[in-house]
């Protein structure tokens, strides 16, 4: 079991981290807001799940120990494989799901691409007793209130897009940026960003 990886971060790409260690480059697969938060040639410390396939290894890795301990209690329940742990993850963060589990919220899982309304009842029925109570964090992230584009734009940077790249795609998500009320997710800010992007090229 590979607990963390530390080391300095070789390179970035839209779902995922090269971390260089001992010599050794690490792919660790992780959310849009823990890829925000990394930086080419900067020191990062991830605390990674390691999912073992008859064909593969995949290291998936997250900010917090708390952020992989939900990873790993989401792939308990039936039908719940590490991508789509990884794709709630990406969607909300461990005490949004929490309180989502908590207070039978449909709404919220359904949120998660691939989850449809069969499937959330199934999981909010398997996981209540689970995950466990809400320990206090924000609902829907980190909230972002100020310097959010300054965290999108290096954030792109950091993934190889040009200035002006990076400078058309904030402006293209500040209208949802805004519709947040002024608490913008930096995460989430990004996936929309490439997603512009992607389809720009």
């Amino acid at each position: 079991m590979i607990a963390f990886v530390s080391g300095t971060v070789a390179a970035l790409a839209p779902d995922s981290a090269v971390v260089e260690v001992g010599g050794v480059g690490m792919a660790v697969q992780c959310t849009p807001d823990t890829l925000a938060k990394l930086r080419v040639g900067q020191d990062a410390r991830l605390h990674t799940s390691l999912v073992v396939r008859e064909d593969s290894l995949t290291l998936y890795g997250f900010a917090d120990d708390d952020e992989r301990q939900v990873f790993e209690l989401l792939q308990t329940a039936s039908g719940v494989g590490p991508r789509l742990a990884q794709a709630m993850l990406a969607t909300h963060r461990p005490d949004a799901l929490r309180r989502a589990v908590t207070t039978a919220d449909e709404k919220a899982l359904t949120a998660v691409p691939g989850i449809g309304k069969k499937g959330a009842q199934k999981l909010l029925l398997e996981l209540k007793d689970r995950l466990g109570a809400p320990i206090g964090a924000p609902a829907v992230g980190a909230p972002v209130s100020q310097g959010w584009r300054d965290q999108l734009h290096a954030a792109l940077i950091g993934l190889g897009y040009a200035t002006r790249e990076a400078d058309e795609a904030v402006t293209a998500v500040t209208p949802q940026a805004e519709a947040a009320g002024g608490t913008p997710q930096v995460g989430q800010l990004l996936k929309a960003a490439l997603q512009t992007l992607n389809r720009a090229r």
